[in-house]
C-alpha cells in the first residue's frame, strides 16, 4: 500500500512507528521499498555521502532534482520526500514555492523538506497552498552549521528548549505535515512528540518520536571514521565491499576470473574456419 500524508498521521495516532532511511539513487531505493519501509528521505545530507563535501551547504537543487529523479523511479510504495537545499527557500517565499514544485514536477517526490521554525512559516505556508506536502526539520539542522559553530546538540537550555517548542507548534499551524527532530534530548524530543498531531521524525533525538531516520551509510556501515553518538550500524557493507574488491583484483590478476562459466561459447567448425582465415 502507498505510503502517504494520510497514513503516516494514522500510524501516529496508532503509534505505529515511522520507518524512513535516506536514498540517492534508484538501486537502493529499490531494494528499501521492496523491504516495506515507510519513507525514503533523499537528503542534502547526499553533499558529504555521494558527492564528498565537507558539509550539505554546496548542494544544488540539480543535484537535489538529479537524486530525487532516481529515487523516484526505484520506488513503488514509500513516501518520497526531497530536501530543499541551502538558499532554495530562504531568499523568498516565490523561490521556494518554484524550487518545491521543481522537486515536485521534475525529481518525482511525494514531498519536500525545509529547515527552520518561525523564520520559515511563510515558505511553508505558501508551499503547502500550492498543494504540496512539507516535512520541516528542527534541532540541528545542517544548513545551519556555521551559525551554529558545528554540529551540536541543540534545545539543551531552557530558553533554547521552549524555543523549539514554540517552533513546532508554529510549523504545525503553518501547515507542515511532519518534522524531522535532529540532535536533541530525548526528553525534549517526547514533549514536543506528544505536543504535535503531526507526526515526529528523530535523528539523534530518542525512540519518544513517532518515527526514526537515519543516513543508510552510517547505518549500513559504509562509512569511516567517526560516527555521531545517535548512529547505530545495523551491518557492516563497507568491510564487505573492500573484501570483495581485494578478492575481485586478486582473481583477474591471477587469471581465475573469469573462468569457464563466466564466457560465451562459439562453435569450433567458426573457430577453425576463422583460423585458417588468419593464418
Amino acid at each position: 500500500m502507498k505510503n502517504t500524508v494520510s497514513t503516516l498521521l494514522e500510524q501516529k495516532q496508532s503509534g505505529d512507528k515511522i520507518t524512513m532511511l535516506t536514498a540517492y539513487d534508484y538501486t537502493t531505493a529499490k531494494i528499501m521499498d521492496e523491504c516495506g519501509i515507510n519513507t525514503i528521505l533523499v537528503g542534502d545530507s547526499l553533499g558529504m555521502v555521494m558527492l564528498g563535501y565537507e558539509n550539505t551547504l554546496p548542494v544544488t537543487m540539480e543535484d537535489m532534482i538529479h537524486h530525487t529523479a532516481a529515487v523516484s523511479r526505484g520506488v513503488e510504495n514509500a513516501f518520497v520526500v526531497a530536501d530543499m537545499p541551502f538558499m532554495s527557500y530562504q531568499v523568498s517565499v516565490q523561490e521556494a514555492v518554484a524550487n518545491a514544485g521543481r522537486l515536485i514536477k521534475e525529481g518525482g517526490a511525494n514531498a519536500v523538506k525545509l529547515e527552520g521554525g518561525a523564520e520559515v512559516c511563510q515558505q511553508i505556508e505558501a508551499i503547502v497552498n500550492a498543494s504540496i506536502p512539507v516535512v520541516a526539520h528542527l534541532g540541528l539542522t545542517p544548513q545551519s552549521v556555521n551559525a551554529f559553530g558545528g554540529f551540536k546538540v541543540q534545545g539543551k537550555s531552557l530558553e533554547k528548549a521552549e524555543k523549539l517548542i514554540q517552533d513546532a507548534l508554529k510549523i504545525q499551524d503553518a501547515g507542515a505535515c511532519a518534522v524531522v527532530l535532529e540532535g536533541i534530548p530525548a526528553k525534549l524530543a517526547q514533549i514536543i512528540t506528544k505536543k504535535l498531531f503531526i507526526p515526529t521524525i528523530g535523528i539523534g533525538a530518542g525512540n519518544g518520536c513517532d518515527g526514526q531516520v537515519l543516513v543508510y551509510q552510517d547505518a549500513m556501515g559504509l562509512t569511516a571514521g567517526h560516527t555521531a553518538k545517535f548512529v547505530k550500524r545495523f551491518a557492516e557493507l563497507g568491510e564487505m565491499m573492500r573484501n570483495a574488491v581485494n578478492e575481485y583484483i586478486t582473481e583477474t590478476k591471477s587469471g581465475e576470473f573469469p573462468a569457464k562459466e563466466h564466457t560465451y561459447a562459439i562453435d569450433e567448425a567458426v573457430i577453425s574456419k576463422l583460423e585458417e582465415e588468419n593464418v
